[in-house]
């Protein structure tokens, strides 16, 4: 017996139910005097059966601390860990709604295949507990196991494992109490997200996967063929023939900002959430080959200041809606053991202090390098107009201009950014070998750059001409219509030639931004199934 655990309350006979019913059925003095007349009389009915409670989540049982028990309250989870005594087995138990399990007390001969992993469904009273760890535990009567577990064969044990031992296990990770958390925040964040656009009257779209084109120019796109072609094999056909597939090469998109232009001169305002692809050969903490991108687009719009507001009024509003969350408070108050591979939980507060402050900072790209010449030893690359900003250089702007505050980084020369970006207008503007762009970079403090966005480039003339000046389409005068190859761009030009309004719009990395709001290392372990250069499991 466990009567310093138990108490009296798991002792049958000082069950309060079986107390009430033995006090009923023991006749008292008088009523025994009284046998033979009521031996005729009318049996009382039956007391009506305690319902059945529905299957609550253990985050909700965990914050239910009711001042009676509670009888047949019904719980579904999986066996984290089962620790016993002669008579009793304590059983850990989660269901991914919570970082801290919920206790059930089981007689051992119920006990039956609760094994570590196992699923299971467990019926009995929510009653006071005598331990510290909660306040409640859950006495069971009854025990259904739905879906067995080898503990021995599990992979998913409770004493710590690695982040680079559970990354090779994508389709077990998710039942580890971490990643379980981060999933949480991730639909979280996207119900938020998506009210915010709502109350801003945009439209979320669905632009397409599959394109014609490499939006930003850099190369790094995954080709798609289908499985039975071959590079290179006898009578198979080539990728960019008008006999394979599509007719012509098609890749996978890295961004859909060109087709949310294309939307957003059909309903205005537009947004999406949707997945990316980069074959980019890179091997750091904070680069995936398959990550999803929050991409936004404004019509009617002449002033880039609107589109920083919104991505800054988004991330303000992403922040008070998810900060009081229990999801959040799980992630700020956990337990050092517990976060032991995390961003310190003090510095992972600070991070979200500073995404809910007004007044985020904004500089240009020539006043970061004046900064940055200013401490030019601290850095391995010197920092010089005209060059991009090196990740050293963003976390010190980051730090440096924006304390816990993201910071806005604008108009960076043209020759380091994409075609489609709208010149910079206006003073400053005139020097020739210094022509900038009106586009923005918005760091934050340890990350760097998590998002950019830009004015478009919203007249024919001057778009064909850098188009055709860097190649991308082969003649000016040349409509999609007349364009047969299928490679070309020719569309996106078309969107100038009838009605296209000034319009401007951005990119958030959404994984990076919940890596960095979580205090996850690396990205690699914000996504559920992550595929970076060299891996793609299961």
């Amino acid at each position: 017996m466990r009567p310093s655990v138990l108490g009296s309350a798991m002792r049958p006979s000082a069950s309060p139910l079986v107390s009430r019913i033995s006090m009923l059925s023991r006749p008292s003095h008088s009523s025994r005097r009284c046998l033979s007349h009521q031996a005729t009389a009318t049996p009382a009915p039956a007391p009506a059966p305690v319902p059945v409670q529905p299957a609550r989540a253990i985050s909700q049982l965990l914050k239910w601390k009711p001042e009676q028990n509670v009888d047949n309250v019904v719980v579904h989870g999986y066996v984290r860990s089962v620790r016993g005594l002669k008579a009793w087995r304590f059983v850990s138990l989660a269901d991914g709604s919570s970082l801290d399990p919920l206790q059930a007390v089981i007689e051992s001969g119920l006990a039956e295949g609760l094994t570590v992993g196992a699923a299971v469904r467990l019926t009995g009273s929510w009653v006071a507990s005598p331990g510290a760890a909660q306040s409640h535990e859950l006495q069971v009567r009854e025990v259904k196991v739905l879906g067995s577990s080898d503990a021995k064969t599990f992979p998913i044990q409770k004493k710590y494992q690695t982040p680079e031992y559970l990354r090779t296990l994508p389709h077990l990770r998710p039942r580890t109490p971490l990643n379980a958390l981060l999933l949480r925040l991730r639909s979280e964040a996207v119900t938020s997200l998506t009210q915010f656009f709502a109350r801003q009257d945009f439209v979320q779209t669905h632009p397409p996967i599959i394109t014609s084109s490499d939006c930003e120019g850099a190369g790094e796109v995954f080709t798609l063929n289908p499985a039975n072609y071959t590079a290179g094999q006898p009578g198979k056909e080539s990728a960019d023939s008008q006999d394979s597939f599509f007719r012509s090469k098609k890749y996978l998109t890295v961004s859909t900002q060109l087709h949310l232009e294309a939307l957003a001169q059909s309903v205005g305002n537009v947004w999406t959430l949707s997945p990316v692809f980069r074959a980019e050969q890179s091997d750091t903490s904070r680069h995936l080959s398959e990550f999803y991108m929050l991409e936004a687009e404004m019509s009617f719009v002449d002033d880039m200041n609107s589109v920083m507001d919104l991505a800054e009024d988004m991330m303000r509003q992403l922040g008070m809606d998810l900060y009081q969350s229990d999801t959040v408070k799980s992630l700020l108050t956990r337990t050092p053991h517990f976060g032991q591979d995390l961003a310190p939980a003090e510095e992972v507060d600070r991070r979200w202090q500073g995404l809910m402050q007004p007044d985020w900072p904004r500089i240009t790209y020539t006043e970061a390098i004046d900064i940055l010449k200013q401490h030019k030893d601290k850095f391995e690359h010197k920092p010089v107009w005209g060059a991009g900003l090196q990740s050293e250089h963003e976390k010190f702007i980051a730090s440096t201009v924006g304390k816990d505050r993201p910071v806005f980084v604008t108009n960076y020369p043209r020759d380091i950014k994409a075609f489609y970006m709208r010149p910079t207008r206006g003073p400053g503007s005139e020097d020739p070998s210094r022509v900038t762009v009106d586009c923005f970079d918005l760091l934050v403090p340890e990350l760097c750059e998590i998002a950019g966005g830009s004015m478009r480039e919203h007249q024919l003339e001057p778009l064909l001409d850098i188009m055709t000046r860097q190649g991308i389409i082969k003649s000016p005068s040349e409509t999609a219509s007349e364009d047969d190859s299928g490679n070309g761009l020719q569309w996106y030009a078309d969107l100038r030639r009838w009605g296209c309004p000034p319009h401007g719009g951005f990119g958030l990395g959404f994984d990076r931004l919940l890596s960095y709001l979580s205090g996850v290392q690396t990205v690699r372990d914000i996504v559920s199934f992550p595929r970076w250069y060299g891996r793609c499991d299961c």
